[in-house]
């Protein structure tokens, strides 16, 4: 029943399409460079890693195929961009059977625990015995 051509494809494949352009910037550009992207705000204000200070460093680091400088710089990064793909994925196969729901549905069973992950993580990173979590 799916066409690719329908309008129920458009939204995915355009988030497709931007992550791709986003990925191309960041890979053309490098953000190991303060300030190049701006600053964390958080980090600004408390001085602490937040959980996703790293990342465009490390999203750099990965389309430069450097794996250890990626997961020196956030190791988060991984398992997020796993699970972005696959929900990625499953949205397009979704829209492709002409169905409109959407991919995942946010709720407290899966989007706590990752919250939960990410504030450890966190606290973890800004502690004298997981300083080698912080970015360099």
């Amino acid at each position: 029943m799916g066409v690719v051509g329908s309008t129920l494809m458009r939204t995915p494949i355009l988030a497709g399409v931007a992550t791709a352009g986003a990925v191309a910037v960041l890979h053309m550009r490098d953000p190991h460079v303060r300030g190049s992207y701006g600053l964390c705000p958080f980090h600004e204000l408390t001085g602490w890693w937040c959980p996703a200070c790293g990342g465009l460093r490390g999203m750099h680091d990965l389309t430069n195929g450097d794996l250890v400088a990626g997961l020196h710089s956030n190791v988060l990064l991984f398992p997020l961009l796993v699970a972005g793909v696959i929900v990625w994925a499953r949205w397009l196969r979704l829209r492709w059977r002409g169905d409109a729901r959407a991919p995942i549905r946010f709720t407290a069973g899966w989007t706590n625990p990752v919250l939960v992950l990410m504030a450890v993580f966190m606290v973890v990173r800004n502690t004298p015995w997981g300083h080698w979590l912080a970015p360099a």
